[in-house]
């Protein structure tokens, strides 16, 4: 039986790629779901796959809000708790991606990233908060990614959003322990989703050959890394990755931290001759 049949989960993000995943996979192993997002035919369409792989015992539901403004962040989460009748897990798993060098990425962007993929968990986090303290128990899990450990040429923008959703989880796992309520952070890799898409679009080379030529940066597919996600919050466990080589990226850069730039710097040497050469 599924450590998640009748838990009562709360996903933002949760319309399209991991978030999606997610989903579909909670409710088919019983879970009562709620996906939140911006928009409300991709939550339909998420909210229907959702049915089809539950048992058709289960609370499945969708709610309309954009992680940047904390009036719609509050009223959704009244909303989700509403359709639920309670929460046991919060997944946040909102952001989105743009790269480049620092000089060719204005100031706005870094904003962004840091408003949408940051301060949309912490948004979240500080509206539900009360309701995990009062209730004494749960789950929150806040996604990251591999380069919220690991920055990476092009990724400035990115990495640092990333880097501080860590921080937050650290203080929060602490604040949050003092109530019976479980933190953690998942570190995901290059995963296949319509957020790499969009991201791939304004991509400079440099990027495009780091990652196609490096022997660190394996693709997963969004259900795997779901899988992986779910695993590691019943495990309860603060720290989690996905598969033996980003196990090895982490153990690399937080015991090694030295060689691990030597290796990154490497690959951008090559990537840079390869983008020359090509040119």
């Amino acid at each position: 039986m599924s450590g998640y049949r009748g838990k009562k989960v709360l996903i933002c993000g949760g319309s399209k790629g991991i978030g999606r995943s997610l989903a579909i996979s909670l409710a088919g192993q019983g879970a009562h779901v709620v996906v939140a997002a911006r928009g409300q035919e991709a939550l339909d369409e998420t909210v229907d796959a959702m049915r089809a792989a539950s048992e058709g015992e289960t609370s499945l539901g969708s709610v309309v809000f954009d992680v940047t403004d904390m009036a719609q962040v509050t009223a959704g989460c009244r909303a989700a708790l509403d359709l639920l009748g309670g929460l046991d897990v919060l997944v946040c798993n909102s952001g989105a991606a743009f790269t480049g060098a620092v000089e060719d990425v204005d100031v706005d962007t870094f904003e962004a990233m840091m408003n949408l993929n940051y301060l949309g968990h912490v948004r979240v986090v500080h509206a539900l908060a009360p309701h995990f303290k009062a209730q004494g128990s749960g789950d929150i899990c806040l996604v990251s990614s591999m380069l919220g450990f690991l920055g990476l040429y092009g990724y400035s923008a990115y990495s640092a959003s990333k880097f501080a959703i860590v921080g937050f989880a650290q203080a929060l796992r602490q604040e949050m322990g003092l109530h019976g309520v479980g933190v953690s952070v998942f570190y995901p890799p290059t995963t296949e989703t319509p957020g790499l898409e969009k991201e791939n679009e304004s991509k400079p080379a440099v990027v495009w050959a780091l990652e196609s030529d490096s022997g660190w940066n394996r693709i997963y597919t969004a259900d795997q890394v779901a899988g992986a996600i779910l695993k590691h919050i019943a495990r309860g466990k603060f720290e989690g990755v996905i598969g033996s080589d980003s196990k090895l990226i982490f153990v690399l850069a937080r015991y090694f931290p030295g060689l691990t730039r030597y290796f990154a710097d490497q690959d951008l040497k090559k990537a840079i001759a390869k983008v020359a050469a090509s040119g």
